[in-house]
C-alpha cells in the first residue's frame, strides 16, 4: 500500500508538471525540447553545478555536456557564472527565464504544501515534514542535492 500511495502522489505532481507545459506548448511555441527540460530540471535540481558535475552526474562526456548547455544559454534558459573561489570555473545557473517556467511545476508544489497544512495538524505535517527529510537525506543517498527546493516554492501560489 505505501508503494502505491507513494506512487499515485509521485505521478500526480509528474501528471500537472506535463499538463502544465503541454498549454504553455499550446500557448506559444515552445522553446525548449523535451532532452532540454530535463537537462533544465537536473541543473535546477543539482543547484550551480559545473558543466563537468551536470556531464558526470548525467553520464555524458563533457563535450556532449557542454554542446547541450551551450544550447541552452543561447536559448536565455542558463547563464555560465565564474566562481569567486576559483576564476578558472564556472557554475550554472537558471536564468529568470527559466525559473518562470520552472515555477509551472513549483507552484503546484506549494499549493498541495498549503494544502496539507490546512487539512493536518501543525504535529502531523511537522512528521511528514521529518519523514521526508530522512528519506531525502539518508535513503536516497545515491542522488546528492545542494537543497535547492526550499526556495523554489517558498511564497507562490
Amino acid at each position: 500500500m505505501l508503494e502505491k500511495a507513494f506512487a499515485d502522489v509521485y505521478s500526480k505532481f509528474k501528471l500537472h508538471f506535463y499538463k502544465k507545459v503541454f498549454n504553455r506548448f499550446q500557448e506559444r511555441e515552445a522553446s525548449l525540447t523535451t532532452v532540454e527540460t530535463f537537462c533544465m530540471e537536473i541543473i535546477q535540481a543539482l543547484g550551480t553545478p559545473t558543466v563537468n558535475e551536470f556531464a558526470s552526474f548525467v553520464q555524458i562526456s563533457p563535450p556532449n555536456a557542454a554542446y547541450k548547455v551551450n544550447s541552452l544559454i543561447k536559448k536565455g534558459y542558463l547563464n555560465k557564472v565564474q566562481s569567486k573561489n576559483d576564476r578558472r570555473e564556472y557554475h550554472l545557473v537558471a536564468t529568470k527565464k527559466y525559473q518562470d517556467y520552472y515555477n509551472i511545476s513549483y507552484s503546484y508544489l506549494s499549493t498541495v504544501m498549503n494544502r496539507i497544512k490546512e487539512r493536518f495538524p501543525a504535529e502531523d505535517v511537522a512528521k511528514i515534514e521529518e519523514m521526508l527529510t530522512i528519506i531525502s537525506d539518508e535513503l536516497m543517498p545515491e542522488i546528492p542535492l545542494k537543497s535547492p527546493s526550499a526556495g523554489h516554492f517558498a511564497g507562490q501560489e
